[in-house]
């Protein structure tokens, strides 16, 4: 889908495509929008590929909108033509983004909008890696709402914005024009498996501002430094020795992981499971079991829990 394709050839794929892969069912309602005149075709394809890429490079300084054929897709989003160029719209700037219970569905979701037209504004340019990034939810911004945002932000600010997309490393929150990043290992103090467990695409949340690098645009946004770590008072709410309830939280081949407090997670090595050999953790445990277990080490400064069931009945 990345080769050059002449108007001809284009518009020939995008028919078949779209009888290909269209599937029926409901879908974000969009207007229709006025078509872009094209550029004039009597120059050479280096010359229009070059006029091309000011062009872009003119739309993204002045934050105008423009508009653009979507002509496939892949895993992390649309493929889009816009003139001479492809284009990019990952799926968390799609300005409604869809969910994908599964692979397939996916696919099928972002092939729905193969031939269509979207309004949409550049937001990441570079011409010597070929790379040109659009985005769909940000035409809902003013020219400079993402600038103003970068020149005010500042690490360790307690900032507002809205979940608006979320993925296996983390969630992404719109914070007025541009997008902040919480990484999954900042969401909570305790295990998270995937963000969708306690957050949800258009939530309004708080963040504190981990960092800022204004040259690559990025925000790392933090949920749990606005909450207590659990691991500084550890030590005063708990002792080696220390019989304790605890929930299975994770089942891996060495042991299993359990927490004894929110945000407080130690693990049984296998060895401390039974007095007698466990072939394997799951044969003995599942994720939400509730155990009793002995404290054996705690190690407050690198968060590490030592815990046995096997020496729960031990005197200490």
């Amino acid at each position: 889908m990345a080769s050059e394709h002449s108007l001809d050839s284009l518009t020939s794929f995008l028919r078949e495509a779209k009888q290909r892969y269209w599937v029926p069912g409901p879908r974000p309602q969009r207007q229709p929008l006025p078509p872009q005149p094209p550029l004039e075709r009597d120059e050479p394809p280096d010359a229009a590929t070059d006029t091309a890429w000011q062009e872009a490079m003119r739309v993204f300084q002045e934050g105008q909108t423009v508009h653009g054929m979507v002509t496939g897709w892949n895993r992390g989003g649309l493929l889009i033509r816009w003139h001479e160029l492809q284009g990019f719209v990952p799926i968390s700037q799609l300005r409604q983004v869809p969910l994908f219970p599964t692979e397939e569905l996916r696919d099928e979701t972002l092939a729905r909008w193969v031939g269509e037209e979207l309004a949409l504004r550049v937001i990441e340019l570079d011409r010597s890696r070929n790379r040109l990034v659009f985005s769909e939810r940000a035409t809902l911004w003013g020219p400079r709402d993402g600038e103003r945002v970068l020149e005010g932000i500042e690490p360790g600010q307690v900032i507002e914005g809205s979940v608006s997309n979320l993925c296996d490393f983390g969630a992404f929150v719109d914070l007025g024009g541009i997008d902040g990043l919480v990484h999954i290992s900042e969401l909570s103090w305790g295990r998270v498996n995937h963000p969708r467990q306690i957050l949800r695409i258009g939530q309004e949340i708080r963040a504190y501002v981990l960092g800022v690098d204004r040259e690559h645009k990025r925000i790392a946004l933090s949920l749990k430094r606005l909450k207590p770590n659990p691991w500084i008072e550890i030590e005063n709410k708990y002792y080696v020795g220390q019989v304790t309830r605890a929930t299975v939280t994770n089942v891996v081949d060495f042991g299993v992981f359990a927490q004894i407090d929110e945000g407080i997670e130690g693990l049984i090595h296998i060895s401390e499971l039974a007095e007698e050999a466990v072939p394997h953790p799951g044969d003995v445990l599942s994720v939400g079991d509730t155990v009793e277990v002995r404290i054996l080490r705690i190690d407050s400064e690198n968060h590490r829990l030592g815990l046995s069931m096997r020496q729960v009945a031990a005197p200490r």
